[in-house]
């Protein structure tokens, strides 16, 4: 490299393809589906979390011995009976479980609709486009 410059790399996979408005429109409509992808699996993640809180305070509540314990609901705690706490401990743990499987059938058709997109989006412009999470 006496020149100092380096060879110009080739681009033998991308194609000088028109963009058509459809194709604009397939384009917007997966970055709208990748973002809301996003925020399905955040949620997911959240909601998993949360059922572990309440699985470790559901083992917590078998171990007192006290008549009443603190329970929060909202941003307030309200001191419920021990039969009571543990009774909201399952309802609520019965609760994420039910919008846990709501979200991940969501994260499945987003993704469903998404994988759809890239084949068509993939067919035309090839390497020229990149539609994966970086």
């Amino acid at each position: 490299m006496s020149s100092g410059k380096f060879p110009l790399l080739q681009r033998e996979d991308e194609r000088d393809v028109e963009v058509t408005w459809e194709d604009q429109q397939r384009i917007n409509k997966f970055s709208r589906l990748n973002t809301r992808l996003e925020l399905l699996e955040d949620e997911y993640k959240a909601q998993k979390t949360e059922k572990e809180y309440l699985d470790d305070l559901a083992t917590e509540i078998e171990l007192i011995d006290e008549e009443a314990v603190p329970y929060k609901i909202g941003d307030a705690f309200v001191m419920l009976d021990l039969e009571s706490a543990q009774s909201r401990v399952e309802k609520d743990k019965a609760a994420i479980d039910l919008r846990v499987e709501d979200l991940d059938a969501q994260i499945s058709a987003v993704g469903s609709e998404m994988d759809e997109l890239k084949r068509a989006l993939y067919a035309k412009f090839g390497n020229a486009i990149n539609l994966e999470k970086s």
